[in-house]
């Protein structure tokens, strides 16, 4: 019987073949926490007596990028906590201003056949390069931290058969998000969702990355891309070809579901507050006024997201009515857009340029909604509260609805802007 990719890489891993349903413990070969949620985590190993203690077979990262730069004493004091207890764990620290964990995860460290445990629910993004990758409690990920290891259920498999190709005006963020208006906030709870089919060559690395941050949003522990040339491109291009393993499923893999999605039937697409399976066409709420675009984080903040919004900001000027915010998900996706001209495209036309982080994504600082506003954001939560302000609204759209609406400060559709 064939392997699914969840089950190829678990197998792998713990050096035998494994099946859906099967309790195993699995090496970790990354471990990561953030300022938001590391603390509890050193805290954690300090109680049970392991804050010195770390495997040695894990690589330990610890981000600071959450609130980046702190904006309260009680949050420096948590930065100054990680950055200490690192030395002590040997752990790597990427300090403020470096960019999201996530992304950093896939710039540095991620790779096919990995298993990558962290202590944030978007550890998921890390499946577009074919690696385990799943979030954890700060309790787990300190076991795994001082042990080295981790158990885990092997998921079940859904597998997102992808045909056909993107319509003008339509993005990977539009896909994910009819996949999860579809499914539903739990339709794939310990799921793991594989993509593949005969498009799979049109998702760029950054597009995989939207995808696969975003598969948690219908309850999925992992999101899996096969590898492929452009997962060996990618790695290449960060310095790390050395990486690199083919890794696809077995023709004969036992999926629980099977998901046929044509892209070329797809429209630009927006979640409604106050949750992210509320999925509905832009078209149905054009003219919703907002006060606010956030263009940003870890699901789209990458060089590609600012060259969308770019392209359509260009000689244009955001409408009075709503502010700009821009943030950069790395300093080297910062330094790139600024040589080809997208920083300055985005603050010619009225935009804010944030430092390299989550920004108004968790809603502790820079970008909190006042009562009543409104945002459209590129983000992958709208949960009420989720920016700051519980009497806000989040409305969820890709780097092109939201530049298209930044210009006309109503939500858009970005194909009346495109040319």
């Amino acid at each position: 019987m064939g392997q699914t990719l969840a089950e190829r890489i678990l197998s792998w891993r713990v050096g035998r073949n494994v099946r859906a349903g099967e309790l195993i413990a699995s090496p970790v070969d990354v471990a990561f926490v953030q300022d938001g949620t590391g603390p509890l985590t050193i805290r954690q190993l300090e109680q049970i007596g392991l804050e010195h203690q770390a495997s040695g077979r894990t690589k330990v990262v610890f981000f600071l990028d959450h609130a980046a730069p702190s904006p309260r004493r009680e949050l420096s004091n948590d930065h100054a906590l990680l950055r200490s207890s690192a030395e002590k764990l040997g752990a790597e620290v990427f300090e403020v201003g470096e960019g999201i964990c996530h992304q950093l995860i896939a710039e540095h460290y991620a790779s096919p056949y990995q298993v990558i445990v962290g202590a944030d629910s978007h550890t998921v993004t890390a499946g577009a390069l074919g690696a385990f990758a799943t979030g954890m409690g700060s309790t787990d990920v300190a076991v795994a931290i001082s042990t080295g290891s981790t158990w885990l259920r092997v998921p079940e498999s859904f597998r997102i058969e992808l045909s056909g190709r993107f319509p003008r005006g339509v993005y990977a963020k539009d896909l994910i998000l009819s996949l999860i208006g579809r499914l539903g906030a739990d339709g794939a709870t310990y799921k793991s969702l594989e993509f593949g089919g005969e498009s799979l060559s049109e998702l760029s690395l950054s597009d995989r990355l939207t995808m696969a941050n975003m598969v948690v949003e219908a309850g999925a522990k992992v999101g899996l891309f096969p590898s492929d040339e452009i997962t060996r491109d990618f790695l290449a291009g960060q310095g790390r070809p050395e990486g690199y393993r083919e890794l696809r499923p077995d023709p004969d893999a036992t999926y629980e579901r099977k998901i046929e999605i044509d892209l070329s039937a797809l429209e630009p697409l927006v979640s409604q507050p106050h949750a992210v399976d509320n999925v509905i066409p832009v078209k149905e709420v054009q003219g919703m006024k907002i006060d606010q675009v956030f263009l940003g984080t870890c699901t789209n903040g990458r060089l590609e997201d600012l060259k969308i919004a770019a392209g359509i900001l260009r000689g244009r000027k955001r409408h009075p009515r709503a502010r700009l915010l821009v943030a950069p998900a790395s300093r080297g996706i910062l330094r790139e857009a600024i040589e080809r001209g997208y920083i300055q495209t985005l603050v010619e036309a009225g935009g804010v340029i944030l430092p390299p982080g989550c920004a108004a994504c968790v809603g502790v600082h820079q970008g909190v909604l006042g009562d009543g506003e409104v945002c459209l954001s590129t983000a992958n939560r709208n949960f009420r509260g989720r920016m700051g302000n519980p009497e806000s609204f989040i409305y969820l759209g890709s780097p092109a609805t939201a530049a298209a609406s930044a210009l006309k400060g109503e939500i858009l559709d970005p194909r009346e802007v495109l040319g």
